[in-house]
Parts: C-alpha cells; sequence; structure tokens
C-alpha cells in the first residue's frame, strides 16, 4: 500500500485523486492533506480519509476547521498558513506527494517534499516553469522521481515507455482550443468571464479554464515539456485537436509517431503517477473509438492565441523569465476573473511585463531569485494595467 500526501486535496486535482484512493484502498492510504480554504469540504475529507497531518493554507480558516473536527478521534496535527502546508508535504512516511496546488503558491512545499526525499506527482505545471532551475538539480540531488500527472505530459511519459535513450525526435502537444476556438477573433473583445469558463472537454478549475481559452495553459506545458524532456523548443509542436481523445504524441527518430488516447479524465494520469511503473485494473468507462468518433487536427490561429508565442518566447530566454511570466500571468487571470480587465488585455498586460523584465533576466537564478522575480511580475502588471489599452501586440520577449 502506497502512502500519499496530498496538497490542494479541495480542487479538481486534488478532489479526483481523492476519488482514486476511495476506488483503490487497498492501494493507497493518505497520510497528509493540504487545502486552500473551503472548510466544509476540506473537514469532510479529513473525517473520510483520516489523514496524520493537515493544514489550510488560509489560517484565519484553522478555527472554523477545528471546530469542524472537535469531535474526531484521534485528532490529526492541524496547521496553517504557507508555513503549515510546508510542513504536511515533508511529513512522514509517505512515499509519493501529489501537488494539486495552482500557481506558484506550490513551489515552495513541493521544494520541501523534495528534499524530504519523496517522490512528486507533478499536478502542478508551474513548479517546473518558475523553479525547474532549482527543482530539477533538487530532483537530482534526492534521487526521487518527478512523475507528470497532468494529461498532455503524462501521455508523453507513457509514450516513451521502452523508447531507448535519444530516440525521441519531437513532441506534438495536443490542445482542446479552450472555450474560443470556434470563435471569430473579432468576438474576442466582447468575451465576458462566464464566456471564458465555458470550457468544451473539460472540467477544470476557474484558472486553468481561462488558461485554456488563451492557451497560455499550453504554452507552460510547452516550458514544463523541456524541463521534463530534455527536448529543444524548436522541437515541441502544438496541435489543436477538437476532440480531447489524443493528449499528446511523440515522434521518434525514425518517424515513428506514438499517441496515447483516453475519454477526457484526469484520473488516469493521476493514477498513472500514483502507480507507475504498474498499471491499475478500473471499471472506468472504456474507450470507444466509434463513439468517439473522428478525430480532427488544425494549427492553432496564432492571431487569435498570442499568449503562446509569448510563451516560447520566455522559455526560450529561460533564466528567471518563465517565473515572470508565470506569475504575470496569475495576477492578470485573477484580475479578469475579477472583471477588472477586458480578455483581450490579458496577454497585452504579460507581454508589457516580460518586455520591462528582459534587461534583469537572471540565467541561473537561485531559489531566491525566482521567488523575487514573481513577486516583482505579480506588482508589475498593475503598472502594465494603465498601458494596455493603447499599446499595440508586439511580442519581443527574448
Amino acid at each position: 500500500m502506497k502512502a500519499i500526501t496530498l496538497l490542494g486535496s479541495t480542487g479538481s486535482i486534488g478532489t479526483q485523486t481523492l476519488d482514486i484512493v476511495s476506488e483503490h484502498p487497498d492501494k493507497f492510504r493518505i497520510v497528509g492533506l493540504a487545502a486552500g480554504r473551503n472548510v466544509e469540504l476540506f473537514a469532510a475529507q479529513i473525517r473520510q480519509f483520516r489523514p496524520e497531518i493537515a493544514a489550510i493554507s488560509a489560517a484565519d480558516k484553522l478555527p472554523e476547521l477545528k471546530a469542524a473536527i472537535k469531535d474526531l478521534n484521534p485528532q490529526p496535527i492541524l496547521l496553517a498558513g504557507e508555513q503549515g502546508v510546508i510542513e504536511v508535504a515533508r511529513y512522514g512516511d509517505s512515499q509519493t506527494v501529489v501537488t494539486g496546488i495552482v500557481g506558484c503558491a506550490g513551489l515552495l512545499p513541493t521544494i520541501a517534499a523534495i528534499e524530504a526525499g519523496k517522490d512528486i506527482a507533478l499536478a502542478n505545471k508551474e513548479t517546473l516553469i518558475a523553479g525547474a532551475p532549482v527543482v530539477l538539480p533538487l530532483v537530482e540531488k534526492h534521487r526521487v522521481k518527478l512523475l507528470p500527472a497532468d494529461s498532455e505530459h503524462s501521455a508523453i511519459f507513457q509514450c516513451l515507455q521502452g523508447v531507448p535513450k535519444d530516440g525521441l525526435r519531437k513532441i506534438l502537444l495536443t490542445a482542446s482550443g479552450g472555450a474560443f476556438r470556434d470563435w471569430p477573433v473579432e468576438k474576442l473583445a466582447a468575451v465576458k468571464v462566464a464566456d471564458a469558463l465555458k470550457h468544451p472537454n473539460w472540467s477544470m478549475g476557474r484558472k486553468i479554464t481561462v488558461d485554456s481559452a488563451t492557451l497560455m495553459n499550453k504554452g507552460l506545458e510547452v516550458i514544463e515539456a523541456h524541463y521534463l524532456f530534455g527536448v529543444d523548443y524548436n522541437n515541441i509542436e502544438i496541435v489543436i485537436h477538437p476532440q480531447s481523445i489524443i493528449h499528446s504524441l511523440i515522434e521518434l527518430q525514425d518517424t515513428s509517431v506514438l499517441a496515447q488516447l483516453g475519454w477526457p479524465d484526469m484520473r488516469l494520469p493521476l493514477l498513472y503517477a500514483l502507480s507507475w511503473p504498474e498499471r491499475i485494473y478500473t471499471n472506468w468507462e472504456r474507450l470507444n473509438l466509434v463513439k468517439s468518433g473522428d478525430l480532427t487536427f488544425r494549427e492553432p490561429d496564432h492571431q487569435k492565441y498570442p499568449c503562446m508565442r509569448l510563451a516560447y518566447a520566455a522559455g526560450r530566454a529561460g533564466g528567471s523569465m518563465p517565473a515572470v511570466l508565470n506569475a504575470a500571468n496569475e495576477q492578470v487571470v485573477a484580475l479578469f476573473l475579477d472583471e477588472k480587465i477586458q480578455f483581450l488585455d490579458i496577454p497585452k498586460c504579460i507581454e508589457f511585463v516580460c518586455d520591462r523584465h528582459q534587461h534583469n533576466n537572471q540565467q541561473n537564478p537561485t531559489l531566491d531569485d525566482i521567488l523575487n522575480a514573481d513577486q516583482w511580475a505579480r506588482k508589475e502588471v498593475f503598472a502594465a494595467m494603465e498601458k494596455v489599452a493603447t499599446r499595440p501586440q508586439i511580442i519581443s520577449v527574448g
């Protein structure tokens, strides 16, 4: 039985991970849980899974959480705040830590888990996008496994099983196209928050659903794939695949192409990250190619999705630039969700911030450098808000 700690337990990744644990109580047990601020759901999870330790990120919610589980016996160790989440990440005998925290907030807990010798089921792409210059050397130093738990990188990882060293030639990342894949560019000026949150295929959190609508999620995945699989940016390609049945593909040196297929269900990549290198039987709905129908592909529209080019440019610039890109995107998406900026302002604000960082881009950043760049970028977004209304789109990063 594998011992697991789950960070971000009340989010989309977290609840689906716990579904897997519920379905396979003979395979997995929960050691630690960490959540954001949803006390009602978190308390129910603590009651069901009986972790040894639990932390709620919103420190002001700790008294409410304590009251909600006061009759539980035995009581878990209860912590709060960012440091509490870090303590959960490094605690006890868990073998694998699932990083389901959204955004750069997942970086420090992931580092703590790695330093404690725990394998990482990586569902938080920002850990590598912002922190790869620090995280990857730690993974090597502590000899832990970094297993992708999102659908695209899991697909690539699955396809690579058995491929000889140096056999990989190219990565093809599939993208659904998000909420606006069938909208004309001219209509995007009228986009409302509710429109951006209507993903056609996947059920995800609000932030990542907006990232899917801008295709920034795919740009971030390009950077993550570069770090995970050591592939040059020139050999990572994005292709729109509206049905979300093929989750990504790899091209080998002899031009053979391998793909991983399945219904759009995040439980499958999560289960594989938890069980690798084993395959666990499930009674989930099996893929029926006749039922799925036609599988189609098209090139992404770069005019509609300028965030893709920004991500490629930031990735090629390297150093602290991906951390700035990621932080600016997180802050801008939060402003959009609060209806403080327009949808088309998202790439303009990000570009403004990245351009401002060009002369300060550090090629070998320390953890402090990355955290400082992250904080600087978030503040700089507010300066960008004053400029974006009249600023033309120029992809110039790096």
